[in-house]
């Protein structure tokens, strides 16, 4: 599920129907699908029983506040195209769309949702500290009255859906109602240029041991062999994640990423994978001053010709093609010789959910599944995203680095095994696990000591 971990500014944006972009043939066919939306009915969601309805076009003239968190160039366009075609297809539907940095919407969304003039449909985090602790607290409308009208038991997988489930008391994760539906599929990789490995003598890997003895190859050359930015502690998640995948088995990681008893931290698969991530740190594999750098300007960095190994998630695709255009692949992380198949934090992105204080909670479910169904899924892919549904399909159309993305979210779903993102776990655990992987990386603590603070922390959950 999770992220798309966005840049630091805030913008808002009031779309008007003059910024539908003229000749998009995408958007005709997206005008068409929803004026063939189908009717049903249902009940069920935090509000209590809803008459369901898709027929929105003839409601009065209103305005839908949306906020999201798809500030970067392919995921703006995608929501800025997705959007303009909604109001062409509703000219009674305005959107007010406020979009606006992964950690600015974290902050700013728990009090927006408590106020007066909360927004209609809102971008959560599926992790237990943000769209659990909004479903206990009764500020999200659960979307089963919409399932079997828009068909989203057929186009999303089970699996998929559980991402975004929660009981109605937030406590379970992974099964009970469904609170938010994704647009696109992540997958945690690693970014290379092809030129830079070349000059180095080098190939892409193709085990995981292969790419940990490039590693020290690389420091040995001269050059930085893995680029992070961890001023926000985040993105240390997705390092871990994949060294975690190499060592220990898919379903212990399973369970304490989503926080279900009957895992422990404790081990000695998880004392590897930390002791592992704290060795690459004392042998200078990572940039200078990693903990005190942000994200954003490490990838940009990376795209400019500093490092040899970017690890960080799919949605970073468009991005760098824009600078570095064929000059960049992505990869899955390769298998260690303790894995059968491929294995890596991912999922979705962070999913749209109705807010229960929605105006008219229809057009919000109208909306969600506008920028979610099967035309919405070939603005993503045109726009450098990696659709949630069909990925292998619209890779057809692809090249480069997105086309790899996509192919590697689908080779991932399909014969590999989606771990989740850690921080899921608990409603504290984003900071237990940010502050645990500073200091691990920055030898302030053992691996040991490092397991025994999230063991601490995953056990209170569990037993609680």
């Amino acid at each position: 599920m999770r992220r798309t971990p966005t840049p630091v500014t805030q913008r808002a944006h009031h779309l008007s129907r003059r910024h539908v972009i003229a000749g998009a043939g995408a958007l005709a066919a997206l005008a068409a699908l929803s004026a063939c939306a189908p009717s049903g009915s249902g009940s069920g969601s935090s509000a209590g029983p809803v008459a369901v309805s898709t027929d929105i076009a003839g409601l009065p003239d209103q305005t839908l506040t949306v906020w999201d968190q798809e500030v970067r160039g392919g995921q703006n366009e995608q929501m800025e195209t997705l959007n303009a075609a909604f109001m062409a297809a509703y000219p009674n539907i305005t959107i007010k769309r406020v979009s606006q940095s992964f950690d600015d919407l974290q902050t700013t969304l728990r009090l927006a949702l408590t106020g007066d003039d909360a927004p209609d449909v809102v971008e959560a985090n599926n992790a237990r500290s943000t769209m659990g602790q909004f479903v206990a607290a009764g500020q999200l409308m659960s979307l089963d009255p919409w399932i079997t009208t828009y068909g989203w038991d057929s186009s999303y997988s089970a699996s998929i859906l559980a991402y975004s489930s929660y009981s109605s008391d937030g406590a379970t994760f992974g099964e009970g109602s469904l609170w938010g539906l994704p647009q696109v599929g992540e997958a945690i990789g690693i970014y290379y240029s092809p030129s830079r490995l070349s000059a180095l003598g080098l190939s892409a890997p193709t085990t995981w041991e292969d790419f940990t003895a490039q590693l020290a190859t690389i420091k040995a050359a001269g050059q930085v062999p893995l680029m992070l930015g961890n001023v926000e502690k985040w993105p240390a998640f997705h390092i871990f994640g994949p060294v975690q995948a190499a060592h220990v088995p898919a379903d212990q990681i399973r369970a304490l990423g989503f926080g279900n008893p009957g895992a422990s931290w404790n081990t000695p698969e998880n004392l590897a994978a930390a002791t592992e991530l704290q060795d690459w740190a004392k042998n200078g594999y990572f940039n200078d001053g990693f903990n005190g750098v942000d994200y954003d300007s490490v990838w940009q960095d990376f795209s400019q010709g500093t490092g040899i190994y970017l690890m960080a998630g799919s949605w970073l695709a468009p991005d760098l093609k824009a600078v570095l255009g064929d000059d960049v692949r992505f990869m899955l992380p390769p298998k260690s010789a303790t894995m059968d198949k491929p294995a890596t934090t991912g999922g979705t992105g962070l999913p749209f959910a109705i807010t229960s204080a929605a105006k008219d909670p229809n057009v919000a479910a109208a909306y969600i599944n506008f920028i979610t169904n099967a035309e919405a899924m070939k603005v993503l892919a045109e726009t450098g995203n990696v659709p949630v549904n069909g990925a292998s399909t619209y890779a057809e159309g692809q090249t480069g680095v997105v086309h790899d993305v996509m192919t590697g979210f689908d080779t991932l779903t399909t014969q590999g095994e989606v771990l989740p993102y850690l921080d899921y776990a608990t409603t504290t655990f984003d900071q237990v696990l940010g502050d645990s992987l500073q200091s691990l990386l920055d030898s302030r603590t053992t691996p040991q000591d490092f397991l025994s603070a999230l063991e601490a922390a995953y056990t209170e959950h569990t037993a609680g």
